[in-house]
């Protein structure tokens, strides 16, 4: 039996071309965007949308529960992607939300306040892997940024967010789920030069 509960951020109906697999489980379907919804506002050119590919992802969220969400991301980490969430879902990492920025206005402090996960968002052009949908940040207010010696007078990441290192959906050096992403040929925002950028990885 399936229990499929929806609360989409999307207005757009539910598709019903593909079926969720999930025995005597209640499933939260937490985005329904299509593609153009996706991207819509995201100012980014057509030669950029045009790399961007978007993709459902289930996870065990806070709840306990399986929730499907969605990721915006580059086709060339696509698959990538998929076998690290799988890896996560597995391992019942738990994350909190996987929902296009476009919710949150295309504004990466709202995402990370809420602790959305999230792929692609067109800022910091030249030097943002994100423009590109390259990256991913997960729990991002769990992992928040922190800054290494020298550039302590610096704010942590987002505003309020406190590290603790052994609360569930936390990276650190002995994470198992780190190891994943290295292993897939990801770069954690850990080895930063200037900053301790846990929920950053990127290709």
């Amino acid at each position: 039996m399936l229990i499929l509960i929806t609360t989409s951020c999307s207005t757009a109906p539910i598709k019903k071309t593909k079926t969720l697999h999930v025995i005597h489980d209640t499933v939260f379907l937490d985005c329904n965007y299509t593609f153009d919804e996706a991207v819509a506002g995201s100012g980014a050119p057509e030669e950029v949308l045009e790399q961007l590919q978007l993709v459902q992802v289930k996870y065990i969220s806070f709840d306990n529960k399986t929730h499907i969400g969605q990721l915006l991301t580059n086709k060339r980490i696509v698959g990538k992607l998929k076998i690290a969430f799988e890896y996560m879902y597995e391992q019942r990492f738990p994350i909190g939300r996987v929902i296009p920025i476009v919710k949150y206005q295309w504004d990466d402090n709202k995402s990370m306040a809420a602790n959305n996960t999230y792929s692609f968002c067109y800022r910091d052009i030249y030097y943002s892997k994100h423009s590109y949908g390259l990256a991913i940040d997960i729990n991002p207010f769990l992992n928040p940024v922190r800054w290494k010696e020298g550039y302590e007078y610096r704010k942590t990441i987002p505003n309020g967010a406190v590290f603790e290192p052994s609360r569930p959906g936390t990276f650190t050096i002995h994470s198992t789920v780190v190891h994943k992403f290295k292993t897939l040929g990801f770069r954690w925002g850990h080895s930063f030069t200037q900053k301790y950028d846990d929920h950053h990885f990127e290709k």
